[in-house]
């Protein structure tokens, strides 16, 4: 079941991106980024109910293995941690959404693919992670791999902006991957229900953070989304299954093993690029895009 968790998620994510690009041709960055989110908050509602109706904790067995902290359900530290990630998600995607509009969809998703590869070197950095050298080997693979990209049609090469944006949006991809597992182990629920309120609770967050925003500062934007409402709810139904597959399959397997065939993702992008937005991979970018898979690969298993 964790396998296709995985398939799942992967291939989500490479649709909610693709669709992405596409509305981002005629929306702004904190249009297309809400678009992720707006209708994704029901969605994660609805599955949150679901688990609660056909499959109820035993709360019982949950308070007597926590004690009586177990008793405030969400901790002050659960807050700032939801806040921290959806905070740093909602700049993530609108990097995301900059480098699509910068460059092409398989350029833009493959750089924000740095996310594992920058999880790795925080973490030898400031969280005291050791990183075998196979590890480290992925970093200078991933490395090169980017340098790969950055070369354009004729020898030009992408502006630093390009190249600093991937690396932004694969930083706070990286904290929120850290800020939402912490915001589930604070909570004395079990899976699947713990990550579910993670998830119903940071969707909540942000939309509300982009829509109090929009409305005060371009509602222009808003009803650009409204003038899109199917594009709009397709981006918002593949983010939240995705997100659901991956909080799924990391309960059911080590997140390693999950991780490493999450990056089959790099090859539904492809497949997407070409069938959906008819955008061409070039050979040397498709080479760049496989030496970022086999990067993280080597990070994870490092």
């Amino acid at each position: 079941m964790w396998i296709v968790f995985t398939f799942l998620a992967a291939f989500m994510q490479s649709w909610r991106n693709a669709l992405q690009s596409q509305l981002s041709r005629d929306v702004k960055v904190a249009g297309v980024t809400l678009a992720r989110f707006l209708w994704a908050g029901p969605i994660a509602a609805c599955y949150l109910a679901a688990l609660y109706l056909f499959l109820p904790p035993d709360l019982q067995q949950v308070g007597q293995q926590a004690g009586q902290e177990s008793l405030q359900l969400f901790p002050t530290s659960f807050w700032g941690f939801v806040l921290g990630a959806a905070l740093m998600q909602i700049v993530a995607t609108g990097l995301m959404v900059k480098l699509f509009q910068l460059r092409d969809f398989a350029i833009g998703a493959g750089l924000a693919k740095s996310e594992a590869i920058v999880a790795a070197v925080f973490g030898a950095l400031f969280f005291g992670t050791q990183l075998s050298l196979l590890g480290w080997l992925g970093v200078v693979i991933g490395a090169v791999a980017v340098l790969l990209m950055s070369k354009g049609t004729g020898g030009a090469r992408l502006s630093p902006q390009v190249l600093l944006l991937g690396l932004a949006c694969g930083s706070a991809f990286a904290l929120t991957s850290l800020w939402v597992r912490e915001a589930s182990l604070v909570l004395t629920l079990p899976f699947p229900h713990s990550a579910a309120w993670v998830l119903f609770w940071v969707i909540s967050v942000q939309t509300v953070i982009l829509l109090l925003f929009l409305y005060l500062q371009d509602r222009q934007t808003l009803a650009a989304l409204w003038r899109r409402p199917k594009l709009t709810l397709a981006i918002s139904v593949t983010s939240c299954l995705g997100s659901i597959g991956w909080f799924s399959a990391m309960a059911l397997q080590a997140v390693p093993y999950v991780k490493t065939l999450g990056q089959v993702e790099v090859f539904f992008t492809l497949i997407v690029a070409g069938s959906y937005l008819k955008q061409k991979v070039k050979p040397k970018e498709m080479t760049a895009l496989l030496l970022i898979a086999v990067a993280v690969i080597l990070v994870i298993w490092g």
